[in-house]
């Protein structure tokens, strides 16, 4: 019978039975291909519809989410941290304001996170999936929060005093507020995905982007929805702690697999081995 050999761009051959070429196979496996448009596409719909399909398939357990909320209430006056509720009435009373924060909330989580990947799928092939598997997995993991540890926003508390600033002002600026509140679970604001979201746009655009000020606003992206989510009543800032840490769960996901950082792989996709086959 004959034997399948892979010869690598350097000329070595070896049978693909022996250790070093399973390690060759495993790593070509693991390296990064050129990303093909149509299953991205296919991808991220089909993970989109999952992850809404089993966040608001996850029971609303009203009572235990109040109570949760009020504990992380106590917790962050104790920390002296609980400063939202002050955030929340300030910036309400500016109309203006208020009202922007609430379409930037309801929108840019959406069309900055799409905006990065189309810009790592055109001009970082080499990292793109890499990056990629970092969104899905943090993704991925948030999940679990939302099941176990079901949270109330502010908004929603009994007795908290926050301003719903969609309600009062009448835009649309939350999936859990108005007539659009029974579409969504109301009672997962734990870990908040907008934090995690535009952290990973963000440090993205910061480690990649060529151009100084690009990278600053990479930098300002998180920043800015850190201060809406907190505004708007949607969130207290331990949401945010609880969305960086599945943001560093889906780093060391995409670390494990890739052998390296996403940003530290090379922008380009490398030619794959040839392989020839000897009778």
């Amino acid at each position: 019978m004959g034997e399948t050999t892979v010869t690598t761009l350097e000329g070595r051959q070896g049978p693909t039975t022996s250790p070093i070429a399973e390690n060759r196979v495993g790593r070509r496996f693991r390296a990064p291909r050129r990303p093909r448009l149509w299953f991205e596409i296919l991808l991220i719909a089909v993970s989109y519809w999952t992850y809404s399909l089993i966040r608001n398939a996850v029971p609303e357990q009203k009572a235990q989410a109040l109570s949760n909320a009020d504990w992380i209430w106590r917790l962050e006056h104790h920390l002296g941290i609980a400063v939202e509720q002050s955030v929340n009435h300030a910036v309400n009373s500016v109309t203006w304001l208020v009202v922007g924060m609430n379409y930037y909330y309801a929108t840019l989580h959406f069309v900055i996170t799409l905006g990065v990947l189309v810009w790592l799928f055109r001009c970082h092939p080499g990292r793109y999936a890499a990056t990629r598997l970092v969104l899905f997995a943090t993704t991925a993991v948030a999940l679990v929060g939302y099941y176990f540890y079901p949270l109330a926003p502010p908004r929603l508390m009994t007795g908290g005093h926050f301003v719903d600033t969609v309600a009062v002002h009448q835009t649309w600026g939350s999936m859990a507020s108005g007539n659009l509140k029974n579409m969504s679970n109301q009672y997962a604001a734990m870990p908040s995905m907008h934090i995690g979201w535009s952290l990973w746009c963000g440090l993205t655009i910061f480690a990649l982007a060529s151009v100084p000020w690009v990278r600053v606003l990479g930098l300002l992206y998180p920043a800015a929805t850190l201060v809406v989510i907190v505004a708007t009543a949607n969130h207290f800032w331990l949401d945010a702690v609880g969305g960086m840490v599945c943001l560093a769960f889906g780093f060391a996901v995409a670390r494990f697999w890739y052998g390296a950082l996403p940003y530290a792989l090379p922008r380009l996709v490398a030619p794959p081995p040839m392989v020839s086959v000897k009778a």
